[in-house]
């Protein structure tokens, strides 16, 4: 069943910015509207992210908004929130066991069959991509738009595109049955990210009704 329409997911990236700019504008994303947050950090230790989900769980509970922590279902379980898992790490059946029935788990799909298996395994959402080049440090191969329609039309979980996605080239989604987006950049290299936020929210508004 899905839960989100028309939704804002951001996935944090610390690069180039100090831990005070980095919360601030966390926190100017939550209180202009954004729907998920994912604290996505490969270059920091186990103990730099327990520290940072602290931090951020305040923001996200203030505005009650689900976190979820990438990869780390330690991390996860210790804060208490979902995580985000990908092709390498645990399987999601693993990590339901552990976090539980209500946690959030998603997965990474590139493919209508890893999509359905990911689903059949307990995942509560799925995220698609790259749909367009990324610059952030995670390295991914890139997903076609047709892609993306077929996993959506064949699962019945969230899905959501992600992977080089901002204002200015969003329409390609245009016409899709998807549950949102994921930004990292088009936010978090926003001085001002609440802006950031009603600009791509208006343009997430017209997915579905190609407005």
């Amino acid at each position: 069943m899905r839960k989100f329409k028309d939704a804002l997911y951001l996935v944090t990236d610390s690069t180039n910015l100090d831990e005070k700019e980095y919360l601030n504008r966390v926190y100017k994303a939550c209180k202009s509207g954004v729907d998920i947050v994912q604290i996505r950090e490969k270059d920091k230790t186990a103990r730099e992210i327990m520290r940072l989900g602290e931090a951020v769980k305040e923001i996200t509970d203030k505005f009650n908004i689900p976190l979820i922590i990438d990869d780390r279902v330690d991390i996860a379980y210790a804060l208490g929130v979902g995580v985000h898992l990908g092709n390498s790490d645990i399987p999601v059946t693993i990590a339901r066991r552990i976090l539980g029935e209500d946690a959030i788990i998603g997965a990474s799909a590139k493919s209508v069959e890893v999509a359905k298996e990911c689903e059949k395994d307990g995942a509560n959402y799925l995220g698609v991509g790259a749909i367009r080049p990324t610059k952030t440090k995670v390295i991914t191969k890139l997903t076609s738009v047709d892609t993306l329609d077929d996993i959506s039309k064949n699962v019945d979980i969230d899905v959501f595109a992600i992977g080089g996605l901002n204002k200015d080239n969003i329409e390609i989604l245009n016409g899709l049955d998807i549950s949102g987006v994921c930004v990292v950049r088009a936010i978090m290299q926003r001085s001002d990210a609440d802006i950031a936020v009603q600009e791509l929210k208006q343009k997430i508004k017209c997915i579905r009704s190609q407005c």
